[in-house]
């Protein structure tokens, strides 16, 4: 006995995004694994980490590294790869007690 496909027009919507800018409702630093750390001594702000973070969680103060926005940072390490000077490492979460 087979079982009917549902078309296109069939399928309940999901993912809708009905509205511009609403990602900061959503606090997505929970699906993390490993946190980004900031090395202050070592970084010299170039602010590549900043360029290249998919989340808009690196925060800047008068256009230097300020703090991570850790309610949104997925932890994807990206800002530590990109770092030239390794002033950013990768911890993992349950290092941390909060």
């Amino acid at each position: 006995m087979s079982k009917k496909l549902k078309n296109w027009k069939e399928i309940p919507i999901g993912g809708l995004i009905v509205e511009p800018g609403n990602s900061k409702e959503y606090l997505t630093g929970d699906w993390r694994t490993f946190r980004p750390v900031h090395i202050p001594e070592k970084c010299i702000n170039c602010m590549i980490c900043w360029v290249n973070c998919p989340d808009s969680s690196i925060l800047s103060k008068n256009g230097n590294f300020d703090k991570f926005d850790y309610d949104h940072c997925k932890g994807c390490g990206i800002c530590a790869n990109s770092c030239p000077v390794k002033a950013i490492e990768m911890k993992p979460e349950v290092d941390f007690d909060e």
